[in-house]
């Protein structure tokens, strides 16, 4: 394929990607809206016959069993959005790859780039934690936001493909990037479900108890919200601080210097010691529940403003936006 048609089919392949999340989302949403006016179970009596011999005499014995005859629509839009989010992965998956093919490099040297490989990264996080439990209700809450970047993506942040800036020609550029994509991913995640976790906690409190009918019955409790955004965090936080070692050393090797309170590292910085304040306050009785979902939600802000803010805004080392 000549360059041309390798910059086209990767165009191509992100915008069918686009199309299919788009999908997703209405299915996902379907999903919800059905929650909310699902009957309860309709229990139908059947007539069951058993014969026993008691005595050389034949005993007919009839009992009644309740089948539940309901279908649930929503978990049937549910399972097509979750479908359709594979597809979604897979198709941007081949578009991110025939981008590096395209500029003969890794897919990371501007901000479309590095949107486009955010929005896989938001994706596979949720897909791979979804092979191990159901997590169909989170659905809407993750292809929202992966949808939003890869819109932002090609209509505000779209650039050709270029040579490296001198600075990002080093094999850390993989090994950082990599680590800030997947972070991206798990930051992206946790917030969803930090926020889920507040709506709950609300309804629970206004029901009285954590029987809660309507859409939000698709959701686990707000405590089990918690505890998975928990999870997601302490699994992306020492990965957040290999990040920022491993672009302090790469620093180093292009700058001569660690750390130089960049705007870039500052916010990265920023980043860090608010989610490690959230771990600290998972660890403190006093700061649970809902107090330390709201720090997860500024960390992720804090997270959107190194990424975003920082590249496009802001004239450092760190502008690589390509704009």
């Amino acid at each position: 394929m000549t360059s041309v048609q390798l910059a086209q089919a990767s165009n191509a392949a992100v915008y069918a990607s686009m199309l299919t999340l788009t999908l997703a989302m209405i299915f996902f949403a379907v999903s919800f809206a059905a929650g909310r006016r699902r009957p309860a179970a309709a229990a139908v009596s059947v007539s069951v016959e058993s014969v026993e011999s008691v005595g050389g005499t034949a005993v007919i014995t009839r009992t009644a069993e309740a089948i539940d005859r309901s279908s649930d629509p929503g978990r049937r839009a549910a399972n097509i959005g979750m479908s359709l989010t594979w597809l979604s992965f897979l198709t941007l998956l081949v578009g991110v790859i025939l981008r590096g093919v395209w500029a003969g490099r890794v897919p990371w040297g501007n901000m479309y780039e590095f949107s486009i490989t955010a929005a896989l990264g938001i994706l596979g996080v949720f897909l791979v934690m979804s092979i191990r439990r159901d997590l169909r209700w989170l659905g809407l809450f993750v292809v929202i936001p992966a949808l939003l970047t890869l819109g932002l993506a090609v209509t505000v942040l779209y650039t050709e493909a270029a040579q490296l800036v001198p600075a990002l020609k080093s094999y850390w550029l993989v090994i950082h990037v990599s680590a800030a994509i997947i972070c991206a991913g798990a930051f992206t995640f946790a917030a969803a479900t930090a926020a889920l976790s507040l709506v709950r906690s609300r309804l629970e409190r206004k029901a009285g108890t954590t029987e809660i009918g309507g859409w939000a019955s698709r959701m686990p409790t707000s405590e089990r919200l918690q505890v998975l955004t928990n999870r997601v965090v302490a699994f992306a936080f020492p990965l957040w601080t290999f990040a920022v070692v491993a672009g302090a050393i790469w620093a180093e090797n292009a700058w001569g210097r660690y750390w130089g309170w960049d705007p870039k590292e500052t916010w990265a910085f920023i980043t860090w010691v608010i989610f490690a304040a959230y771990l600290h306050a998972r660890s403190t009785a006093g700061w649970r529940g809902n107090r330390s979902s709201w720090i997860v939600i500024v960390g992720w802000v804090a997270f959107l403003i190194n990424y975003f803010g920082v590249n496009i805004f802001v004239n450092s080392l760190h502008s690589y936006s390509g704009m």
